[in-house]
C-alpha cells in the first residue's frame, strides 16, 4: 500500500505535540512526521450478514481483518446504494485492530461470549466489528451519551441490520446497576484526538496540553464505571486515537 502525498492542505503541528512525540519517539519521530503530511488510505470492511454476493470492490487485503480491503481510490460512498443498504462500513484500517483482539479473547476465554457492550460506540465502526465478529445469539450493547452523536450510531445499526443489537444514549455511570453483566466491555474513549491530525486540519487546531489532561481525567472516570460491568472471566477492550502515555499507558496501569 502506497500513501499519497496531501495536497489539500498544509498545518503545522502543535509545538507541543512535537516536543512530547519527540520525546517518545526519538529517532523514529522523523518518520512519524512525515507520515503525517501523507493521505490517509481508504479502507472498508463487509458486513458477513450481507456478503452473499461477490465483493463489490477490488482491493488489496487489511491483513488483520478477512473481510476487508484496501481501495486504490476514495468513491463517493454516500451515492452508493449498497453502502444505504448497510453491506459494508468505511473504516480506517488502524482501527480494524480490534478483529485480533477479539480473535485472542474468544480463544482465551474458551468458551462463546454472550452479552458484549460497546460504551463509547458513535459512530458505530467498532459495533459493526463486534456484530461480524461475535455470534449472531450474542447480545451487543453499543452506547453513546452524545444526542446527535447517538442519532448518528443508531442510523449506522439501522444500516447493518443485525437484530442482536441495543442501542442506548446513556452515561457510564447509568449502568451501574449492570455489574457483572457483560462478558466483553469495550471502550473506545473519547480522547484528544492525535490520531486524527493525518486527515482533519481542525484536530491540529483544537489539540492542547491541557485539552490531553481533561481527556485522560474523563477516560479514568468512564474506565472507573466500565470495570465493574464486566462479568466474572470477561475482558475489557480499552482504546484511543491518540499517541501521548497519559490517556493510554497511564490510564490502563
Amino acid at each position: 500500500i502506497t500513501f499519497p502525498k496531501s495536497n489539500t492542505w498544509k498545518m503545522s503541528l502543535p509545538k507541543a505535540f512535537i516536543e512530547q512525540m519527540q520525546t517518545q519517539l526519538g529517532l523514529e519521530w522523523p518518520d512519524f512526521a512525515a507520515a503525517l503530511e501523507t493521505s490517509p488510505p481508504v479502507s472498508i470492511h463487509y458486513n458477513r450478514a450481507k456478503a452473499a454476493q461477490p465483493p463489490l470492490f477490488m482491493g488489496s487485503p487489511v491483513p488483520w481483518n478477512a473481510a476487508a480491503v484496501y481501495l486504490e481510490t476514495r468513491p463517493v460512498f454516500t451515492l452508493d446504494p449498497h453502502f444505504h443498504a448497510g453491506r459494508y462500513y468505511v473504516q480506517e484500517a488502524g482501527s480494524m485492530l480490534l478483529v485480533p483482539a477479539l480473535q485472542q479473547i474468544q480463544q482465551a476465554r474458551g468458551e462463546t461470549i454472550r452479552t458484549a457492550l460497546d460504551l463509547c460506540g458513535a459512530p458505530g465502526g467498532k459495533t459493526t466489528l463486534l456484530l461480524n465478529q461475535l455470534p449472531d445469539d450474542c447480545l451487543v450493547v453499543t452506547n453513546e451519551v452524545i444526542k446527535h452523536r447517538f442519532n448518528i450510531l443508531h442510523e449506522n445499526m439501522i444500516r447493518w441490520g443485525r437484530s442482536n443489537v441495543i442501542n442506548t444514549q446513556g452515561d457510564s455511570a447509568q449502568f451501574a446497576p449492570m455489574s457483572g453483566l457483560f462478558d466483553l466491555v469495550l471502550v473506545d474513549a473519547p480522547c484528544s484526538g492525535e490520531g486524527l491530525f493525518r486527515k482533519n486540519p481542525q484536530a491540529r487546531e483544537e489539540w492542547s496540553a491541557e485539552q490531553v489532561q481533561f481527556c485522560a481525567s474523563r477516560q479514568r472516570r468512564i474506565l472507573h464505571n466500565a470495570l465493574p460491568l464486566v462479568s466474572e472471566g470477561g475482558f475489557l477492550i480499552y482504546s484511543t486515537c491518540t499517541y501521548n502515555p497519559q490517556e493510554n499507558d497511564q490510564n490502563v496501569e
